[in-house]
């Protein structure tokens, strides 16, 4: 991206490299025990505070992936439009070793090793959940720090993702499937844009094959089913995949999953395959990677048959299939956008937790006694005119119902993955250089973040 821009280059570098990371390494006295954990907290970019960013707990853990997420987070960040720089955090953890105690004790450690050094602070880096991580978790942090500051009356905006009666908000935990959701929404929108795929018509009877059915995954599949008609006809898991070409019920495959450690196996309604990543390479419409990164590689690109790709998850296509993908004519919808939705009402939560007011208060009961003024000198109208018609039943209940917390969260969210993606589009077809989404989508990010440096004298 940057070599199709106009950039000096001490600003690219600027921009490029990652400013600081912190490793700690501390000590949990666990069944008798001291056990030693190693976390990281990395900050890619400060052109805006506080910087934002997921923690997550995987043995994966390490800090070049660490770093990467935090530079992925600065784009990110910059394309939807919240207010904040980079950064990224990670403790190499298997949490399902732990019980919930165990976990808290580890975590509320790590966090008082963070926020001491102001690596967690409502001003200056808000954390929130990610792989392997939730609003459990959250709400412990946000503890932890309320603890260690007695006197901040922001503590609860030291951390996004809390469960709503911690500081949370309505909307946050369906946050990252929904924006997938309204992604492809706006995607097909455009007429010209889906003809790139080879697919016609909207959203209705797609074919949708969803890769991880963790937070994200069981939430844009459980919204493009049932809300948008499409076929979820298979999903893939650690353990394999189910796949029915009828449409598979997405609830009812995570309530299984919920009540078997989290595995697809003895599934009733449809057949197992134990080749999970096979299922990536079957045809269907839409393909929709929500776990790891790099599932999607040189090894399989080529046998990809999905004209259209959601990435979900963070980096799930690495840089060589992705060059084979655009040969092949594939659409990708970059990871920067589609996933963004996490961020977005994180966003609104630190707003929230800043203005101490839940969204709504001051406004839903006004609006819903507007509507019934509205809707009451209509019927008023119908009556003295003798015009014998009535406005139905349910039109007045949903006319009358006034925006909750819930509902402008939503609105919100739309409408920031709506102006995110007409900013591509205006690259993408306004540019004879500029062939993919994910090119276009880092020279908005990076020309946002560009001028914010500028305008700090750099």
């Amino acid at each position: 991206a940057v070599r199709l821009m106009d950039l000096s280059p001490g600003l690219e570098q600027k921009i490029r490299v990652c400013n600081s990371t912190y490793t700690v390494r501390f000590g949990v006295r666990l069944r008798g025990k001291i056990e030693t954990f190693t976390g990281y907290r990395s900050v890619h970019s400060e052109h805006m505070e506080p910087v934002k960013g997921g923690i997550r707990y995987a043995l994966s853990v390490h800090q070049d992936e660490v770093e990467a997420l935090a530079a992925l987070m600065t784009y990110k960040c910059a394309l939807v439009e919240t207010p904040f720089g980079g950064s990224k955090g990670g403790l190499c953890i298997d949490p399902r070793a732990w019980d919930d105690h165990e976990l808290e004790q580890i975590t509320r450690r790590f966090a008082y090793e963070l926020i001491k050094r102001d690596l967690i602070n409502p001003a200056q880096n808000v954390p929130a959940p990610d792989m392997g991580t939730g609003e459990r978790e959250m709400a412990w942090i946000a503890d932890q720090y309320a603890r260690m500051n007695t006197t901040d009356i922001n503590a609860k905006a030291c951390v996004t993702g809390k469960p709503p009666h911690a500081g949370g908000i309505q909307g946050r935990v369906e946050a990252t499937g929904r924006g997938v959701q309204y992604a492809l929404r706006e995607f097909f929108r455009h007429k010209e844009d889906v003809a790139k795929t080879g697919l016609s018509g909207g959203l209705a009877g797609k074919r949708v094959i969803v890769q991880g059915l963790g937070n994200v995954g069981y939430h844009a599949a459980k919204f493009l089913s049932e809300e948008d008609g499409c076929k979820i006809v298979a999903i893939a898991e650690r353990d394999g995949a189910l796949v029915d070409e009828r449409g598979l019920n997405v609830q009812a495959v995570r309530d299984w999953m919920n009540g078997h450690d989290g595995l697809l196996a003895g599934y009733p309604d449809a057949p197992l395959s134990a080749d999970g990543a096979a299922a990536l390479e079957l045809a269907c419409d839409i393909l929709i990677p929500a776990a790891m990164e790099g599932v999607i590689h040189l090894g399989n690109a080529a046998r990809i048959r999905a004209p259209l790709i959601v990435e979900a998850a963070n980096g799930p296509i690495t840089f060589g299939a992705d060059e084979i993908l655009r040969e092949k004519g594939v659409v990708i919808i970059p990871d920067m956008y589609a996933n963004a939705g996490g961020v977005t009402v994180s966003y609104f939560e630190w707003v929230k937790n800043l203005s101490h007011i839940r969204f709504g208060r001051m406004q839903r009961r006004a609006e819903e006694a507007r509507s019934r003024l509205l809707v009451e000198e209509l019927e008023r109208l119908s009556a003295d005119k003798g015009l014998g018609w009535t406005l139905a039943d349910d039109f007045k209940d949903r006319f009358l119902t006034g925006s909750d917390e819930l509902a402008l969260v939503r609105s919100g969210l739309d409408d920031t993955m709506r102006a995110a993606y007409q900013s591509m589009r205006e690259v993408w077809h306004g540019r004879n250089d500029v062939e993919d989404l994910r090119t276009a989508a880092y020279i908005v990010a990076i020309d946002r973040v560009a001028k914010t440096y500028r305008s700090k004298g750099l």
